[in-house]
């Protein structure tokens, strides 16, 4: 290609024009302060940085960004996210999240993967892409269920990151409403979006810390409060609390709606005694699970057929994954050189490892098979069928726990509103929607439970007449006569109930009756004397017993008497012949 005469000079003219660009540049960069040099690096770095993170916000936007994954999910050669290959790592979190479903909390779940000898998978060192196996713990669990791509879900700005002015580093988990970005049904997963919100509810549920109205019913507990976590107050509609006390020598619950108390120091807006709640709800539940036995017993014994099914396939392919780390460990022991015995040595003791481990394997799970053939026998089977038919000796049983009868109110019952007026007014939710309302009393106070019967009142009266306090405490106990709480009747418990209702005292009674003591008896005889014993023990004078100290009251002498006691004081050389 031949250059015509014209282009050499306009070649050299664009060179001249760049080369003036450069040197003015440069000469305004010398020309400017270096502070305000460093001050446009610092702003193009801001830029450069900003566009870097608008490009990453673009692409999370879009569902696109690329992110580490949770163990059980893994990023396939097109780069989209696709379930784990490994048949053990995916059946480990399908348990996992139907035993959550069953159980309800996440402890649940740990404990029952504990009790069944299950292990649970984890991540390997960063950039190995090996998966680990470890027993379960809680927080593992709770990262578990708290994480959105379980459920197919891209999510970004599940957290944010600040300084603070000592350039300290601070990180805040938000709420699902304030992500970033949160886009659903973006990749397979092992539960669906509605389950996951209803696993979060749920754990939001048993949260125990302070979380205001906001809380709802934690796990059953062992008290005896039937309605711990259900009941709901009347006048606010928060949740009411549960405290005890010891009534008639029994733990008795009150439920509570202390909230505002608790914060402003104001009276409760209910304080509503719940041991005739309970039995009311107690004796309405009996009477609608009974329709329904014969389904909750079958739906039972597959439940537990399933699950136990659900472990076995777990527990093989632990087995069958300890066999093929076995075999590689040999297959890598068989290739060695044998002269090379530095490498031979540390090959054989690996082989030698995961052979224990093989072994371990398959005794912890024909441990557990034997465990769980004993829980299935024939016996039990029958059990469970007759434990639908049979649900009002269950429930009424001693034995049973309270945690149980609490469990099994919650299956049925969705909340309990309680209104506190002249009676207890009970609305039970049941699940499905459906309503009921009971008309609970007050129970009677302490000054009207404990009042004695006044038929019995009027009987120790009568009997006072006749008897001295503790004679009258005999007689009681032997017909069978018990207190107000329940108690045999005692001398101070006598006493007590005399001064009590303004009896006469039997001293009382008797000075009616015209007795005396021996210091109206003397006094009669003339000064000087002391001489009532003697004369009773002469068999002149009478006496009625007074108490069980001994103290007796003087039948009035006659006339004659006084005279005859009279005359014998006076001359008492008669009464010495006599």
């Amino acid at each position: 290609m031949m250059m015509t005469a014209s282009e050499p000079a306009a070649w050299t003219e664009r060179y001249e024009s760049l080369r003036r660009y450069v040197l003015e540049g440069r000469a305004v960069l010398q020309a400017q302060p270096l502070g305000l040099v460093l001050w446009m690096s610092e702003a193009e770095l801001h830029v450069l940085k900003a566009r870097l993170i608008g490009g990453v916000l673009s692409k999370a936007q879009r569902a696109e960004l690329r992110t580490l994954l949770p163990v059980g999910l893994v990023y396939d050669e097109q780069g989209k996210v696709m379930l784990d290959p490994d048949q053990q790592v995916q059946q480990s979190l399908r348990v996992f999240f139907s035993t959550f479903e069953r159980a309800g909390s996440a402890r649940g779940v740990v404990k029952a993967f504990r009790r069944e000898g299950l292990k649970f998978p984890h991540g390997g060192p960063a950039g190995t892409g090996e998966i680990g196996w470890q027993a379960l713990s809680n927080r593992l669990a709770l990262a578990t269920l708290h994480n959105p791509r379980y459920a197919g879900a891209f999510c970004y700005g599940r957290s944010r990151t600040w300084k603070d002015v000592e350039g300290k580093k601070h990180t805040q988990r938000l709420g699902r409403e304030k992500w970033r970005f949160l886009k659903q049904d973006v990749h397979p997963g092992y539960l669906s979006w509605e389950q996951f919100v209803t696993n979060e509810k749920r754990l939001l549920e048993n949260y125990q810390a302070t979380a205001g109205a906001m809380r709802k019913a934690g796990p059953a507990r062992e008290g005896p409060a039937l309605l711990q976590g259900l009941a709901l107050c009347g006048k606010c509609g928060r949740l009411m609390t549960v405290s005890y006390h010891h009534r008639q020598g029994k733990l008795s619950p009150n439920y509570d709606c202390s909230v505002e108390s608790a914060v402003k120091g104001e009276p409760p807006c209910q304080r509503i005694p719940g041991a005739g709640i309970d039995e009311a709800v107690g004796r309405l539940l009996v009477q609608s699970v009974t329709p329904l036995a014969l389904e909750v017993a079958l739906s039972v014994q597959s439940e537990i057929q399933q699950r136990l099914a659900e472990a076995e396939r777990l527990r093989q392919q632990q087995v069958q994954r300890a066999q093929y780390d076995a075999e590689r460990a040999q297959l890598r022991y068989m290739r060695v050189d044998p002269n090379n015995r530095l490498v031979a040595d540390t090959l054989e003791t690996q082989w030698n490892e995961k052979l224990r481990l093989l072994a371990q394997a398959k005794e912890e799970c024909q441990k557990q098979q034997q465990l769980d053939a004993a829980h299935l026998t024939q016996e039990q089977r029958n059990q469970i069928l007759a434990l639908a038919s049979d649900f009002p000796r269950v429930w009424q049983d001693p034995k049973t726990p309270d945690r149980e009868r609490k469990r099994m109110a919650r299956l049925l019952l969705e909340d309990v509103t309680l209104r506190r007026g002249e009676d207890i007014t009970v609305q039970l939710r049941f699940k499905g929607g459906a309503t009921h309302q009971l008309q609970v009393p007050l129970p009677k106070s302490v000054t009207i439970t404990r009042k004695t019967n006044p038929a019995f009142i009027q009987e120790m009266d009568h009997l006072l007449d006749e008897h001295s306090e503790d004679e009258v405490a005999r007689i009681l106990n032997e017909r069978g006569w018990l207190s107000s709480t329940g108690q045999r009747f005692s001398l101070t418990l006598v006493q007590g109930l005399r001064r009590t209702y303004r009896l006469k005292s039997r001293f009382i009674r008797l000075q009616e009756q015209g007795l005396l003591t021996a210091r109206q008896i003397e006094d009669m005889l003339g000064p000087g004397t002391n001489r009532a014993r003697y004369w009773h023990r002469a068999g002149v004078l009478k006496v009625v017993k007074l108490n069980q100290h001994y103290k007796n009251l003087y039948q009035r002498p006659t006339d004659a008497e006084l005279e005859m006691m009279r005359h014998r004081q006076r001359n008492p050389s008669v009464a010495k012949a006599k």
